[in-house]
């Protein structure tokens, strides 16, 4: 018996620390993420990565997807969405990359006026 009450209070003890510790850290992460400044600098860096996007040579269609994934997997809820489900964040750029080498390749080519593939 005593055994089992000396895991019971462990167990109490854990949850304790988690009742109070989990709220401070939401918080702080809330506030972080959230602020005026990093709001403005997740935007220009949303922008920037769509922007990339489109220079690489996917349409409009591909790179508004890829950006809402990429928004999605750094806003809270989708942090904490992903961490609650115990999948990783990823990107699956393996199609897209093949891609993208593709259309730059094609892009050179059409600079360096060897463009009979196309």
């Amino acid at each position: 018996m005593s055994e089992e009450k000396h895991d019971a209070q462990e167990v109490k003890e854990i949850l304790q620390v988690v009742a109070t510790e989990i709220p401070k850290l939401l918080e702080s992460i809330s506030n972080t993420m959230y602020k005026s400044e990093n709001a403005e600098n997740f935007g220009k860096s949303i922008a920037v990565f769509y922007k990339q996007m489109k220079d690489s040579g996917m349409d409009d269609k591909q790179a508004y997807a890829l950006t809402q994934q990429y928004m999605n997997n750094f806003s809270l809820g989708g942090m904490i969405s992903s961490a609650m489900s115990g999948r990783k964040i990823t990107v699956d750029t393996d199609d897209i990359s093949e891609e993208v080498e593709e259309r730059i390749r094609k892009k050179i080519k059409k600079k360096l006026g060897d463009d009979e593939d196309d």
